[in-house]
């Protein structure tokens, strides 16, 4: 017989005998049903018993097990702040939000499949070793993060104050990668601070005000209201808002601090999700600096409640925002408690300023953009340690203790400028000389 026919007649048996274990194994192809919960349940509940059954690892897998790990691949198709969270993290979840916790005081999210900063929080242990907004952190206990969730590696950054963790971080703009050996301790701190790092809110030369808020808890909006006073009871002219590195916190306590200098009754922000629409006004008795010139210092490190700060003054025209484009997260995240003590955390909103422009991977843009290198960012994080300028070499020391914060003098300067205007336009007019 003809080879050419013989090797035909075989590869359409081959081929009929692949179809037909196909159809076997894999079913009759169903027709396209419709897009119904009770359908896709069937069919998971389906999948679910083929690997209990049929899996040749399988005999250790548990239900729940597999619907555990399901509900995590079904939260990694949503974005990086959704999560599911088993008992123990839900758990985790409400202490944090109810009392202290032991920590690094690093603000992480998932950007771009990397475990990245946001900000290290003041006062810290990942503050005071120099971690920067943007870094990303590859290992921790030198075991590599790349494949594990947002939530495992915050699991492995916290723990018992005192206890110690070694982390091994990226500098994506250098590519310098380093490790840390840090001491986890508790994490409080002072939310509204001085130039100096203290609560006393001296007045420059030209009866400028500076505050900087270094989060937004439950204190923030009474301690803006004492460093308010003390600065007002100084006679200040002119105020600066220094939000740089804030990673953000309660929306309640956002629209608060914006009240503060708003008339009663102004929208501060919205959140709109797919059924709900919430708007938040400000309640409060008024502007309390009412005619006083602001500018808000931000930069990459300025997130969530920061950016609903930054954006609604800068909306309303009540302050120059001055720095670098903002960090762009503006979401809402929802839990919902799971019958068996887990619970979903569900992004439900996006939060939007007062002219609509949503924060939401977009971020605040500055009116004046001034840029800042690593190198002055670094510096003007160890000035702003306590005792970080004393720990470094003498030739580090004096480079870093004539560092000059460029963003700052900038804000200076033009408060200056718009000051001496206010004084030229309230002074008299001198009196037309009539025509000899």
């Amino acid at each position: 017989m003809n080879r050419r026919l013989v090797f035909g007649l075989v590869s359409a048996a081959l081929l009929l005998n692949l179809a037909v274990g196909a159809k076997i194994y894999l079913g009759t192809p169903r027709a396209k049903e419709d897009d119904t919960a009770q359908i896709s349940q069937e069919i998971f509940a389906d999948a679910l018993q083929k690997i209990r059954s049929e899996y040749v690892d399988g005999k250790d897998l548990t239900y729940h097990q597999l619907v555990y790990a399901a509900m995590r691949g079904m939260m990694g198709k949503l974005d990086p702040h959704s999560e599911f969270l088993d008992a123990d993290s839900f758990q985790e979840l409400q202490d944090d939000t109810e009392g202290q916790f032991g920590g690094l005081g690093l603000v992480v999210v998932l950007r771009e499949g990397h475990i990245t900063v946001v900000a290290p929080m003041e006062d810290t242990p990942g503050f005071r070793a120099g971690i920067l907004t943007g870094d990303r952190i590859i290992k921790v206990e030198g075991k590599s993060v790349e494949k594990q969730s947002l939530t495992d590696v915050v699991k492995q950054l916290r723990g018992e104050p005192d206890s110690q963790v070694r982390l091994t971080v990226e500098r994506p703009s250098t590519g310098a990668v380093k490790t840390y050996n840090l001491t986890r301790a508790v994490i409080q701190m002072d939310m509204v601070k001085d130039i100096n790092g203290q609560k006393k809110f001296p007045l420059t030369d030209n009866r400028i005000g500076y505050l900087r808020i270094t989060q937004f808890g439950e204190k923030t909006a009474a301690e803006l209201e004492t460093a308010l006073q003390k600065l007002r009871g100084q006679g200040m002219q002119a105020l600066i808002v220094d939000l740089r590195w804030n990673p953000g916190g309660l929306l309640e306590q956002a629209v608060e601090v914006c009240q503060k200098f708003l008339p009663r009754g102004q929208l501060v922000v919205s959140t709109e999700g797919r059924h709900t629409l919430e708007k938040y006004v400000a309640k409060g008795s008024g502007d309390e600096l009412k005619g006083v010139p602001m500018v808000v210092l931000a930069n990459l490190g300025s997130a969530s409640a920061a950016e609903i700060v930054t954006g609604c003054l800068q909306d309303l025209h009540r302050a120059v925002v001055l720095g670098e484009k903002t960090f762009g997260k503006g979401s809402v995240q929802t839990i919902f408690p799971l019958g068996d003590n887990s619970a979903l955390k569900l992004t439900v909103a996006k939060y939007y300023t007062p002219s609509h422009k949503v924060i939401h991977q977009h971020g605040i843009t500055p009116d004046i953009l001034v840029p800042m290198n690593d190198d002055e960012e670094a510096a003007l994080v160890i000035k702003r340690t306590p005792g970080g300028v004393e720990a470094l070499s003498d030739a580090d020391r004096v480079r870093v203790a004539t560092f000059r914060d460029g963003q700052l003098d900038r804000a200076e300067d033009l408060l200056k400028g718009l000051l001496i205007y206010q004084t030229l336009l309230a002074a008299p007019k001198p009196e037309k000389m009539a025509a000899k």
